[in-house]
């Protein structure tokens, strides 16, 4: 394959995964609009999420499968004609329920670039070059989260919240005719009749056990988890419906989803690695942000701009690390950028109530790069010992592990703060008696404090700014759990670096080098 042709099969893919990973998060910033404009609620209108997420998460994991019946470029090219046809829908719908059933089609139709993409790109390139591959694709994968929230404020300040669907339209077209163009089905693809082989039973457990997992990771924190009845009768379908669907699969000659791959150790390591990597992710964006609103009393724009600097520094490092991979052993880099990763949890952990914007913007960039260090070498090295005509089956469960990742480490992320502050609280409301010396003390300066303002009410005005420093502190102290727990998770991952393997290729390259 000559050099013209790979880098236009890279842009070609890259695209269409753009435009998805721009959508799982464009629409968050646009939600109050769009419940004003169809007259919804804000519980209703969060379902215009939760629907792209879950259809999007069902699809993954049947995008080998369905490549290999309907042909991968036929299919990828069905799946950005979908996407793009549903958002024009999104754009015009007149209700949130026409929205939300549109919103199921567009994520039905996205769910299946980000794995195609990831495959074509693994085999564009030779093996000794899956480091520049990941590269971009991870440019692709990162920039989105940056660039969505931010592109989908802007347009629905100034335009109208229809037009962060409609602007996906001319790039949906662009992506269509450069995919005809460029993108051609590999001889070794193998077909399969689906009148002979379908897999019935696994393609029902997989809908039912990964769509109910997702509403339980989107809602469960609503709904305070296993509480309510819907989340627990949801979690027993989704328990049931995946042991189904691991049993159904092992013992099917043409799965939907291959898990014998996962018996490849240097694959399934580079598959936890992900998992933890990403949780601790978007657990930490979540984490953040809300650290500085609700504690240092930061606003929306100045939270993002605390942000941004992070994704800057992934885009930045993603092509260096590409380059490096190809000098020198993926594996140390690999290592190098979750022990980054570990250290920016643990500069999170020494948070207090008076720290400055540069040392939250620092801690962020540390992340970012480390994330940079980590997605390239990762993603490098999990394929490597992958045969070709496994790789769209291997990319559905990477992809769909990472989906997975994101939606459990925001919902655990959350759940762990609103459980440590509770716990706080507890602990500190214990020692608040008027026989505690502190206490005394406190309430003495607190009241001495309030008098010119409260007057004769300076006793009851000083207990309350005490209990709002109790919370305050319950709250850091919660976040500090969290952000602990995150680097204790990393570091507890980064061993597994050392079971994944490289192929011979790379060694060749390296050494020619």
């Amino acid at each position: 394959m000559n050099t013209t042709n790979k880098w236009l099969i890279t842009l070609s893919v890259l695209l269409p995964t753009l435009l998805e990973v721009i959508d799982t998060s464009v629409v968050n910033v646009s939600l109050d609009h769009i419940r004003g404009s169809l007259s919804a609620g804000l519980d209703e209108a969060t379902w215009t999420i939760t629907a792209y997420l879950v259809s999007n998460a069902i699809i993954i994991p049947l995008t080998g499968w369905m490549s290999r019946i309907f042909g991968r470029k036929r299919y990828l090219i069905a799946s950005v004609v979908l996407f793009t046809v549903s958002s024009f829908l999104c754009g015009i719908a007149n209700s949130l329920t026409a929205l939300v059933f549109f919103r199921i089609l567009q994520g039905i139709g996205g769910g299946a670039l980000q794995p195609i993409s990831q495959s074509i790109l693994l085999e564009s390139f030779p093996p000794a070059q899956y480091g520049m591959a990941m590269a971009m694709f991870g440019v692709g994968i990162m920039f989105g989260p940056i660039v969505g929230p931010v592109m989908g404020g802007w347009i629905t300040d100034n335009w109208s919240w229809r037009w962060i669907f409609f602007i996906n339209i001319p790039i949906g077209i662009f992506s269509v005719g450069m995919l005809m163009k460029y993108i051609k089905d590999p001889p070794y693809l193998k077909r399969i009749s689906i009148r002979e082989k379908m897999d019935i039973w696994g393609l029902a457990f997989i809908v039912l056990g990964v769509g109910c997992l997702q509403v339980i990771l989107d809602k469960g924190q609503r709904e305070d988890w296993f509480s309510s009845d819907l989340i627990m009768r949801l979690a027993i379908i989704s328990a049931l419906s995946l042991i189904a669907f691991i049993i159904v699969e092992l013992r099917t000659k043409d799965p939907i989803l291959n898990l014998r791959d996962l018996k490849d150790i240097s694959f399934a390591s580079a598959n936890i690695i992900q998992f933890c990597a990403f949780f601790v992710l978007f657990g930490s964006i979540v984490l953040l942000p809300l650290f500085l609103q609700s504690l240092m009393g930061y606003t929306a724009f100045l939270a993002g701009f605390v942000l941004a600097p992070g994704g800057v520094a992934t885009l930045f490092v993603m092509p260096i690390v590409g380059k490096m991979v190809t000098k020198t052993n993926p594996k140390w880099i690999l290592f190098c950028g979750l022990l980054m990763n570990a250290y920016s949890m643990y500069t999170m952990t020494q948070f207090n109530l008076n720290i400055d914007m540069d040392m939250a913007i620092w801690s962020r960039i540390i992340l970012g790069i480390g994330m940079g260090m980590t997605f390239v070498p990762l993603t490098s090295l999990a394929f490597r010992t992958i045969k070709k005509e496994e790789m769209a089956n291997a990319t559905s469960i990477f992809s769909l592990l990472r989906n997975i990742a994101g939606s459990f480490g925001i919902a655990a992320m959350t759940t762990l703060l609103a459980r440590r502050a509770q716990v706080h609280q507890l602990h500190y409301a214990e020692k608040l008696t008027p026989y505690d010396p502190h206490y005394q003390m406190a309430m003495s300066k607190a009241t001495a404090a309030m008098t010119a303002k409260a007057g004769t009410a300076a006793p009851m005005a000083a207990k309350g700014l005490i209990y709002q420093q109790l919370m305050e502190q319950s709250t850091l102290y919660a976040f500090i759990d969290a952000f602990y727990v995150a680097f204790i998770i990393i570091l507890c991952v980064a061993p597994l670096v050392f079971f994944l393997k490289r192929s011979k290729s790379s060694d060749v390259n390296i050494m020619a080098h």
